[in-house]
């Protein structure tokens, strides 16, 4: 009886959990390209497992393809001072599958986009005490405007969530 009801509970559980197929045709049509394409900037917050805000950030990213090829550099800056950088590599495959690397990403971020919502997952080095952390994060993406996204980023570690990130992501008016 005890397997049943672990069993039924773990697939209540992965039943509930949104799937990128789920905004297939929904509007606006994310186009990861040319959304992320010239200068961006975004705001965002670090909340812990309590969702308390830990931290508060800007980013400003300049993004620019070749083909399918993608550099996307985003430069972070927190309200302590602390700054960080990243320099994403993307290629974009024909099925709205992408994947990126980064310098603190371990490993290959791979996500998809489907109607007005882009989803992947990757696995990031983050400094902590001195030391490297490894977390994992489930990243969607919800275009809102032509212009304008919203970023929703859960962190876990060894399978527990530990922190989630939100972000507001807008294309730089010249």
């Amino acid at each position: 009886m005890k397997k049943f009801l672990l069993g039924a509970l773990v697939y209540l559980l992965v039943g509930c959990s949104a799937s990128i197929d789920d905004y297939e045709g929904s509007e606006p049509n994310f186009d990861f390209k040319r959304f992320f394409n010239g200068d961006l900037v975004a705001y965002g917050v670090v909340q812990d497992y309590t969702g308390m805000v830990t931290r508060r950030f800007k980013v400003d990213m300049q993004a620019s393809w070749q083909g399918d090829n993608g550099i996307i550099d985003e430069q972070f800056y927190y309200q302590d001072g602390e700054t960080d950088e990243r320099v994403w590599k993307i290629a974009l495959g024909e099925d709205g599958t992408l994947t990126g690397t980064a310098n603190d990403v371990i490993g290959v971020a791979k996500g998809e986009t489907k109607g007005g919502a882009f989803h992947w997952q990757y696995t990031l080095a983050i400094p902590h005490d001195g030391d490297t952390l490894e977390v994992n994060l489930d990243d969607w993406m919800f275009l809102v405007t032509e212009t304008r996204l919203i970023n929703r980023t859960t962190i876990d570690k060894l399978g527990i969530e530990v922190g989630e990130i939100t972000l507001v992501i807008e294309k730089v008016e010249k």
